[in-house]
This record gives C-alpha cells, structure tokens and sequence, in this order.
C-alpha cells in the first residue's frame, strides 16, 4: 500500500510551510509516529465499513419502537416535553425511562424532519463511536491489529447490529459504558484526577439514559482503580469521591429539577405509581427487575435464585447461551472467557501498576458483573439486553489475541488460542443448530474449519509461515462465520415492535422486547420480507412475558402503507402464527386476536403493537385538532403513540404503557372533558365494540384506566372512522349515565 510518506511534498505557503490545513489532514491520514503507517488508515475504512453497514437498510424498520418515536416527536415539538422525556407535546405523561436517549433523537427531528431516518441515524452514530473509543482504548495498550479486530468482533455480533440500529435506550448506555472504562484505563495510567472525573461524568450520563443499570460495572471499576492505581492510597480514595461526585452531578442534576418541580405543571412520570422519578428509579426500574417485584407491570418475574423458570426464562449461570439468548450475544463469549482468563494468568506477576492486566480485569470485570447480574435477575428481561455485554467482549477478544499471537513461540499458547478456535468453532456449530433452515450448510463448513485451524495453531511452531497463516486465517473465519451470518441477517431485516431480536428465529420463547416495560411497536410501518415478529412490548421492558412462540416472519408480501388496515391485517396474522405460550397462558394468536379495536394492530388493548391507523380516523382525528389541547386520548402508551405519529398531533397516554399508572384519575379527565382539551377517546375495545377492552382497559378491572373508560362508553357517542371505533367526547348522549 502506498502511504503518505512517499507522496509528493504538500503545496507550500508563500512563506514556505506546509498549509496548515493539509498538515492536519496529513495527521488525521497518518495518525501518530509510532503506529505502523497502515494503522490509521485501516482503521479509518473499518469505521466507514461499520458506518455503511449500519446505515444499510436503515428506514424499513419505520418507526422501529414507536414508544421511543413519539416521544422523539413530541421533543421536537416542545422543549417542556424534550426536557421531560414527555410521550406527547402537551406533556400528560413522560417516558418510562430518563430523557437522555430521547434527547438525540428529537434534536435529530428538528433538523431533518418526523421519518425514520431522522429516529434511528443518531443510534448509527452511537454505535460508530463505540468502535472508536474500543479502538482508542485496546490499541493505546496493545495494537492496531488488537484494535482492529476489537472493533470487528463488536460490529458484527448480531446484537450490536440490532441494537445500534434501533430507537431503545440501549445504545447511549453501551456507549457510555465503553467510555467509562476508557476513561478508568486512562486515569490508571498515570493516575490523572481528570479522567477519573470523565469516567463519572460518563456513568452519570448513563443513568439518565437507563437508570440504575449504568451501575452495574461501578463496584468492580472502582476495586481496580482502589488497588492498581499509580498513586498513593490515600489520592487514589480521594480521587474515588471525587469520581462518585461528578457521577453525582451529572446524573442528579435533572433528577433534582424534576423532583423539585411541581407536580401540578410537569407530566406525570410514566412508570411510576406516585408520581415520582425516585419510585421508578428504585422500584419497578430498579430493584424491581432483581427480585421481580415490579409494581405497575403485566406479568412478573422469575423468582430469586438460579434455575428459577418464570415468565422471562430460566435465571442462572447458563442463561446467556440458552435458546433464547445464546444467538444474540453468546457466539464469542465462551472465547472471551478463555482470553480473559489467559491474559490475567500471563500478566499475574507483573508489577501491581502494570496496565495490561489493569486491562484485562476493567474489561473482564465489567463483562462478568453485568452478565452475572443478567443471568439472576428475576425481573422483566430482554434479549437485546444483552448488548450492554458486546463491547467487553470484543475488547477481551482483541486483546487476547494479541498478547497471546506475541507468545506463540510459548506452547501454552499457541494451545490456548487452538483451544479457542476449537471451542469457539463448536460453539458456533451447536448455534447454527437451532435455526437448521437457515445456511444449513454453513454449521458444518464452520466447525470443519474451526478444527482444521485450531490444529494448525497448535503446530504452528512446526509449520512454515504459509501454514501458520492458513490456519489463522481458517481460525478468524470459522470464529466469525456464524455472528457474520445473523448480522448480516440482521442488516437485511426490518424491525418493530417491543420484541426485537436479531439473526434469523431459533424459535424458543420468540425474543423479549423493549428495554422498560415495553415499547410500543410496529403500527406505523408493515413488515418487509422476513421481517421478525413485531412481539410484545419494547421500549423499557415490556409488562408482558414472552409467548413461548417463534417468531413470527412475513413471507416478502407486498408491502403495504403505513397506517393502513392492510398493514394491521399483516401484524395480525404475523402474531397469529406464533404457536402457543407457556403452559397455562393462550397462545399468541388468542391472546393479541382483535385488541386495539378493529384493525387496531396491537394486542391486549394496544400494549404489544399500537395500532393501525388508516387515512378515515387520521382524517377525523386531524380535523380541528388545533382547537384542543389533546387531539385524542388512548389508554396505553403504544396506541397513543401510533395515533400521535400518523396525525403530528398530541395523544394523550390514559395509564402509561401498560395503562396501569394512576394518571390521569377519572375525576382529572372529567375535567379534561369539560374544559374542551380532549376530542375524541380511542376505544379499545374487543373489536372496537366497547371501551376498555382487554384485561379491563390494560390497567385492570378496578383500574384508573377502566373506570375512565366505562365512564366513556356510557356518557358520549360512538363514531366509527374507518376500521377504528372512537368517542366523541363534545358529543355526550342524550341520557346521561353520570
């Protein structure tokens, strides 16, 4: 390759220096004198080659979640609801998350308009410069190579494709995260103040992205720091407080407002049942996911302890590669634990300050902290979860490559990395296994090949170069084959709804959604090709359990438009095929068949899908919307939110997600009614006859939300737009039921 350094001399000034301009274009090309000059470029087209990938097909998953997206639009409409996290932009409700996720999406909306594109680039970018700071990180202690391949194994795990392609909380927070131990890396370096400052920063940022999860790689990071740093005991404590302040202050100082500001002129706080983001925080957002005590949510836990088989699976050691985890996140992980345990072996008499095993154990540690906590949590759980994991496991994958290729001449370890490739291979081979009609050949060519190279690299000091390479080159490729095939998969897939997953289907519990109690899914964009069942929930994890079904996946009809009754046929009959649910619950068709109203789309009342909305009831919806505060009112985030992206204007979110939180009450939307705010209520009917249908208007019989909708149906018209049955609450009957 030619490089820089043999080009002709740049253009000179009229004073005979380089123009500055090209000098600093010269750097950025070359990157720093050390580096082997192949290294910036290369790195440079593998961050392009990721940026592509991921904007590859980027607008056919619509409005991905549509929870997330409505809020992103209500952000963009009013800076009251961008500073809340509101669902709407006359701010009833916010969120069941922190605002800090919808913040770029909504800043991205006002620049470039509603669409899909606008919602989902800010999550590309996301994950370009995760790869970055991975980079950044592994070659500043390792290599370029090392580096290189870090960012290949997080851009092409499968979840990583997902997820950083999707509109959920979970891609700031992986990024965050990645920062974080960056940071920690580079304050152990010369036990700089600064960047253990950064690193607080950053986990505070996290925790308005996703709450108390940004935690969960503190009390390791913090040990590390505590016994390895390059300073005195007593700096290295003061430097922990100083950290645990600024994580403080940038994560409390939104909290504190929203505490502190009244109740009567700020929306409610979706998810909570007082009121309150402290409640969330440490309840059903927080503890609530560990013991599975998730007050306000459908469905719940799987109790403490391993092995525990609930309605989110099995908790336990070996939860991280079952059915439905395993092809997400686990085709590298066995690997991961290999390397990590090989690298802190090979660095255990180094010095205590030596940085390549503070390396090893910032990246090894954080892995097994939120894995371990993943594996046991009895709580709501989700399969893309599991991306908070990826950029560990890459780092781990880079490093140990790279510190192990430098002592191939040792036996152990070219035994070591053999015995990656191999377990590697095999473990790849048992993945592939449970979607056989999808590449049945590959499963086979994979572990054949996985074999032959770990052979070779347990010869490799008896082989000559040739061989050695062939037998890397048969390692990476079978290491890779499997996560390459179902992110490419991924990448050609459209996806919505709440339960999103990624690869082709491996049937078992169809995928768990959203990242809280659910978001909102599909309604607003049809399936395409194969596209993955839209499921049940996705923003924060979803107040439904799983259905037991496989996936659901569009046969390539033709594709419909958004918000037609077409489209919610599709969804539909998508749902429809899922076969039966865990024993005792109704299979997926029962269950989801007719809620949401006719043609409504979305199951149980609208808390799965939202609902399909034709041009009848955006037509009727829209018209005079200007004269009310709240076009609509709908129990359930996820169909208000369909109805509020089709018409631009504010739906009210009767309950939150799961129409299960006490706002607004019955007597604060009598008032609403009478003061002329709300036009129309969206029933929810079982086929749009009734009001409050499914599981009493999804809050329960005795619920806020049933009794605002009994308290509907029985005092104002019924007018039917379309396939949609609604309210019109200007119009109250002629005998009035109180």
């Amino acid at each position: 390759m030619t490089t820089l350094d043999h080009l002709p001399a740049p253009p000179q000034s009229a004073a005979g220096h380089p123009r500055p301009g090209l000098s600093l274009v010269r750097r950025a090309w070359r990157g720093r004198p050390e580096d082997p000059s192949w290294a910036r470029p290369a790195f440079l087209c593998v961050l392009l080659a990721i940026t592509a990938a991921y904007l590859w097909n980027l607008t056919a998953s619509g409005y991905a979640n549509s929870f997330y997206s409505a809020a992103a639009q209500a952000g963009s409409q009013s800076w009251k609801a961008f500073f809340f996290g509101s669902l709407d932009s006359a701010n009833a409700i916010t969120v069941d998350k922190p605002p800090a996720t919808l913040w770029p999406m909504a800043l991205s909306v006002r620049v470039f308009g509603l669409g899909s594109w606008a919602i989902l680039f800010p999550q590309v970018l996301m994950g370009v410069a995760t790869a970055g700071v991975l980079y950044a990180s592994v070659r500043r202690r390792f290599s370029a190579a090392a580096g290189l391949i870090t960012m290949a194994v997080f851009a092409l795990t499968p979840v990583a494709a997902l997820m950083f392609r999707f509109n959920n909380p979970d891609a700031l927070l992986a990024l965050l995260m990645t920062a974080t131990v960056y940071c920690v890396l580079r304050a152990m370096e010369d036990g700089r103040t600064k960047w253990l400052v950064w690193a607080g920063v950053a986990v505070g940022l996290a925790f308005l992205s996703k709450t108390l999860q940004a935690f969960l790689i503190l009390p390791p990071l913090a040990v590390l720091y505590a016994v390895f740093a390059p300073v005195s005991v007593r700096r290295r404590f003061g430097q922990l407080g100083l950290s645990a302040l600024s994580m403080l202050v940038a994560g409390g100082w939104w909290v504190a407002i929203v505490e502190l500001w009244p109740a009567s002129s700020r929306p409610y706080i979706g998810g909570s049942q007082n009121n309150s983001f402290l409640e969330l925080t440490f309840g059903y957002n927080g503890l609530g996911r560990i013991n599975g005590d998730e007050t306000g949510s459908v469905g719940g836990g799987g109790g403490p302890g391993g092995g525990a088989g609930g309605q989110w699976g099995e908790t336990g050691i070996g939860r991280m590669f079952n059915s439905e985890i395993g092809s997400q996140i686990s085709w590298l992980l066995p690997a991961a634990l290999i390397l990590l345990v090989a690298g802190v072996w090979l660095t255990w008499r180094a010095k205590r300050t030596d940085l390549v095993r503070a390396a090893f154990l910032a990246w090894g540690s954080s892995l097994l902290m939120t894995a371990g906590v993943f594996s046991f949590m009895a709580g709501i759980f989700h399969q893309y979860y599991t991306v908070a994991l990826v950029p560990y496991i890459a780092a781990l994958i880079g490093m140990g490559v790279s510190v192990l290729w430098e002592e191939r001449s040792r036996w152990w370890a070219g035994a070591t990395l053999a015995l990656t490739v191999a377990v590697t291979a095999w473990w790849a081979y048992v993945l592939l296994g449970r979607t056989p009609d999808y590449l049945p050949w590959l499963r086979t060519a994979v572990l054949v090949a996985g074999l032959l190279g770990a052979v070779g690299l347990l010869l490799a000091a008896r082989l000559g170069r040739q061989l050695t390479l062939v037998a890397v080159g048969l390692g990476f490729a079978a290491s890779l084959a499997g996560p390459v095939a179902y992110t490419l998969n991924t990448l050609n897939t459209g996806h919505q709804g709440s339960i999103v997953t990624a690869g082709p289907s491996a049937g078992g519990m169809g995928g768990f959604g959203g990242g809280g109690r659910g978001g909102p899914g599909g309604g607003m964009r049809p399936p395409t090709g194969n596209q993955q069942g839209t499921g049940m929930g996705t923003g924060g994890g979803t107040g439904m359990p799983p259905t037991g079904g496989q996936q659901g996946q569009g046969q390539g009809q033709a594709q419909p438009q958004p918000g037609t009754s077409q489209q919610g046929q599709q969804q539909g009959q998508q749902q429809g095929r899922q076969p039966g649910g865990m024993p005792g619950m109704p299979g997926a068709g029962e269950r989801f068949r007719g809620a949401g109203g006719r043609g409504g789309g979305g199951g149980m009342g609208g808390l799965l899908n939202g609902a399909s909305v034709d041009a009848a009831a955006k037509k009727l919806l829209t018209a005079d919307a200007d004269a009310y505060t709240w076009s609509a009112a709908a129990i359930g985030s996820q169909n208000a939110a369909s109805y509020q992206l089709a018409t631009g204007d504010p739906v009210m979110a009767i309950g939150g997600f799961n129409g299960s939180d006490p706002s607004p009450t019955l007597s604060q939307f009598k008032k609403y009614v009478e003061d002329g705010r709300i036009h129309y209520f969206i029933s929810s009917g079982e086929g749009g006859e009734g009001g409050g249908g499914g599981m009493g208007g999804m809050g329960g019989n005795s619920g806020t939300s049933s009794k605002i909708s009994s308290w509907v149906e029985a005092n104002f018209k019924k007018v039917t737009a379309g396939s949609a049955t609604f309210y019109d609450l200007t119009r109250p009957k002629t005998t009035s039921a109180g």
